[in-house]
């Protein structure tokens, strides 16, 4: 009995008219790139496991797709290795490779390794799949794709302002509705661990405060808690996470908050430079807030952080990014700074979905259909179709002279604007009949009009 094969859990197959949506979500991302003057760079899917590994925190780490060695990958482990409960020791031994979890952290590995061929400050933008070895549910996915714009080489804090111009841009344009872009700074969380002594810490402490929007503020502190944080510690990061309020009072609190702390210091003249040089911009700062909360597990951000949610969405965030100023440096490139963001566009298909926001025409392919009558008839319809495809619209004939309920059932799935009828009157008379899909209208148009009949027509 044969077994019906299944895609991958948490992997998706896309008919014709998603992978329309997609693109369009694709096209409308890479047209704001491109204005904002990122250049587009491609990066393999597999990087070597060590490039990786220890990037994205313990938790990152596990989600790390690893792929076995080629050949007999048991062969070179060791006894030892071999009979040891730890799986992270035997991963490594038998696994050399992985798949990319992120485009960040081998755009970084790229930067390094064409150094000579790239002008500083650089940057680049980057639309492919990455995979994750996560619990697949809505809005989460084991393989998905990310859109990322990147800037290497400039600590400059205008960077910041504008790519949450970027994104408030792309984001518009995408008709994505009540979307928040999310604002907070990684120096105000590592000065958090140096008020609470416990700077060693800091991973596990922003790991827990990042969930505080999906578990509440009590399990945050019972897993703060757990890390070995006593009740001090933890009514100060109470403390820390209960400060609200308009952006200036949050910063009037947040400066009593850590007093003279030179790191908390830095984080907040970075987050005031932003917020006021945002006013200065076509940005409503309605969709911009400074997000206490905001922390991203990602070990690698030193300044900014972002996210972007939806109000109202079944998804979570469909945006995030940061500042990381040393990223290079692991791979033997130090003091390069570098800030990015990255658009989730499978999480941004889900919510355009959910609120039917997709343009009207967007599942557009074929625009004319000729169907076939006769095969005689192709001595006619063939040149029509050449002059009427060289005028840029897209056109097809129907390979078969099938029942014409068939073929006109093909159109409608297709979603086929105008569909071209050649029978023996037309032939006669010398002309096209034309049938608009949408009203139902039809017009003769002389073989000769074909062409200038649908170049006046905005499909």
């Amino acid at each position: 009995m044969s077994i019906k094969p299944k895609a991958v859990k948490g992997t998706r197959d896309f008919l014709p008219e998603q992978s329309l949506k997609r693109k369009y979500i694709f096209d409308t991302l890479e047209k704001h790139f491109k204005s904002f003057g990122f250049q587009p760079i491609e990066t393999p899917a597999m990087e070597e496991l060590s490039t990786l590994t220890g990037k994205y925190g313990e938790e990152g780490d596990r989600l790390i797709f690893k792929i076995l060695n080629s050949g007999d990958f048991k062969a070179s482990i060791s006894a030892e290795d071999l009979e040891t409960k730890s799986s992270a020791k035997l991963s490594h031994a038998i696994s050399e490779k992985a798949l990319r979890y992120d485009l960040t952290v081998p755009f970084a590995r790229f930067v390094v390794n064409n150094r000579n061929d790239i002008s500083f400050p650089f940057k680049r933008y980057q639309i492919q799949p990455v995979w994750r070895a996560d619990r697949p549910q809505k809005g989460r996915y084991r393989e998905f794709f990310q859109c990322d714009a990147d800037i290497v080489g400039s600590d400059s804090l205008l960077l910041e302002v504008e790519l949450v111009q970027l994104y408030y841009k792309a984001l518009t344009d995408l008709n994505i509705p009540d979307f928040v872009i999310k604002i907070n700074n990684r120096k105000l969380l590592s000065a958090l661990a140096q008020l609470l002594n416990a700077e060693e810490k800091l991973i596990g402490l922003t790991v827990a405060i990042d969930k505080l929007d999906k578990i509440g503020l009590d399990k945050v502190c019972v897993e703060i808690e757990s890390a070995g944080f006593d009740q001090e510690q933890i009514q100060l990061v109470r403390d820390y996470l209960s400060i609200s309020g308009s952006f200036e009072s949050r910063m009037t609190a947040l400066k009593l908050f850590f007093k003279d702390n030179a790191l908390a210091n830095q984080g907040l003249q970075e987050l005031a430079f932003v917020f006021e040089n945002l006013k200065h911009v076509n940005v409503s700062m309605e969709a911009v807030e400074l997000d206490l909360t905001l922390a991203r597990g990602l070990e690698y951000y030193t300044g900014a952080i972002f996210e972007v949610k939806v109000k109202n969405a079944s998804v979570g965030s469909i945006c995030g990014g940061g500042r990381y100023n040393d990223l290079t440096g692991i791979f033997g490139m130090p003091d390069v700074p570098g800030i990015g963001i990255s658009f989730g566009a499978d999480r941004i298909y889900d919510v355009l979905e959910e609120f039917d926001l997709f343009p009207a025409d967007i599942h557009m392919s074929t625009q004319v259909l000729f169907p076939m009558f006769d095969e005689s008839y192709l001595h006619l319809i063939l040149p029509a179709v050449e002059k009427i495809r060289n005028a840029g619209i897209s056109v097809e004939i129907y390979p078969d002279a099938s029942k014409m309920k068939k073929q006109m059932k093909y159109a409608n799935d297709k979603h086929v604007s105008y569909v071209v009828l050649l029978g023996e009157s037309e032939v006669l008379n010398n002309t096209f009949a034309v049938k608009n899909m949408n009203t139902g209208e039809q017009s003769e148009i002389k073989h000769d009009r074909i062409v200038e009949f649908f170049s006046g027509i905005e499909f």
